[in-house]
């Protein structure tokens, strides 16, 4: 091929297209850490325990989560 056809050539950081290719898994790259951030300290707090809430119907699901959210001893 002729190099005069072809145009001078670009380092790789001006072309559009790498950028649009290395951009998208960089973006999800980061977003996974703050999702990661986000998972460790926004963790949710027991819920207190009363009597009122024992008569609810959401009674075992409240238990269940208060235990998967208690540390352990």
């Amino acid at each position: 091929m002729n190099s005069e056809k072809m145009g001078p050539v670009q380092p790789w950081w001006r072309i559009r297209m790498v950028w649009l290719a290395f951009g998208g898994p960089a973006l999800v790259v980061v977003a996974s850490f703050v999702t990661l951030f986000f998972a460790i300290h926004g963790r949710d707090r027991p819920l207190a325990e009363t009597g009122a809430a024992e008569a609810d119907s959401n009674t075992p699901a409240m238990q269940a989560r208060n235990h998967v959210v208690t540390p352990r001893r």
